[in-house]
């Protein structure tokens, strides 16, 4: 298979990449900085542009003569209090976490149509149980899942397959890469504590070997369900979410993060 990942350069993406070449596939990886490791094809390309993408996929088919799976898994996150938030780092992470994988997936339509393919989108349970401090985050992320169901019935018809995985918590440099907003005028010790849970929980969390081979699972799969969260702990916490009252679920976000 012909597979394409965004941001593959580190973390979950790098994992997802390695993993694939070694069953066999033929792996290109889109990123905005300069990577080789011998196995993938890197191709450099800002995702926030749409004539960097439609360059990529271009040079890829002519290549290939087909493209079967795209992995929309680049992402950043901003963490802080919203109020303090400039209007340039809501662009950004709207841009890389949302519009990107928007972009990504229009450009890949006809490729996929042709193939009958899958499009698989890295979400978060963070999109599922928003967390405060990095809403931004999690607000990206419950768009992606949005995206994710809306777009697999417009596609269902021509037998492309659209997923969103949620992995939880895991350990990738995502976490030192993370970009603070510091400003903190009226919250005291609360964004401090809250991000320092949060990355204590990184630092510990799944490998990102986990998340890649649910990936090859998906791939492998002729019926994949199009919402897949990954580790018994977030799978039974996504589901706690739905049958218990909202109000009970905010609270213990509250007190855990808040």
């Amino acid at each position: 298979m012909v597979i394409v990942v965004t941001g593959g350069t580190s973390g979950i993406g790098n994992a997802i990449c390695n993993y694939l070449f070694s069953k066999g596939n033929r792996v290109y990886s889109l990123a905005r900085r300069d990577f080789s490791d011998g196995n993938i094809v890197y191709l450099k390309c800002d995702i926030t542009k749409k004539q960097e993408i439609i360059n990529c996929f271009t040079e890829i088919y002519e290549k290939e003569k087909c493209i079967d799976v795209v992995i929309n898994n680049a992402g950043m996150g901003i963490s802080g209090a919203l109020e303090y938030h400039s209007e340039l780092e809501l662009d950004k992470i709207i841009n890389v976490n949302l519009k990107g994988t928007i972009m990504i997936s229009q450009i890949a339509i006809p490729y996929l149509r042709e193939s009958k393919g899958k499009i698989i989108n890295i979400g978060s349970v963070a999109g599922e149980l928003a967390i405060p401090f990095q809403t931004m985050y999690s607000v990206t992320k419950a768009g992606v899942h949005a995206f994710s169901a809306a777009l697999q019935n417009e596609l269902r018809p021509f037998g492309i397959k659209v997923v969103c995985l949620m992995p939880g918590d895991t350990k990738t440099s995502f976490t030192a890469n993370r970009e603070k907003n510091e400003t903190n005028s009226f919250y005291g010790s609360r964004i401090e504590k809250s991000i320092t849970k949060m990355e204590k929980d990184e630092r510990n969390g799944t490998d990102p070997l986990k998340v890649a081979k649910v990936v090859y699972k998906v791939i492998k799969s002729k019926n994949p369900k199009t919402m897949i969260a990954i580790g018994a702990n977030y799978k039974m916490f996504v589901f706690i979410k739905k049958i218990l009252p909202i109000k009970f679920v905010q609270y213990v976000l509250y007190k855990i993060y808040g």
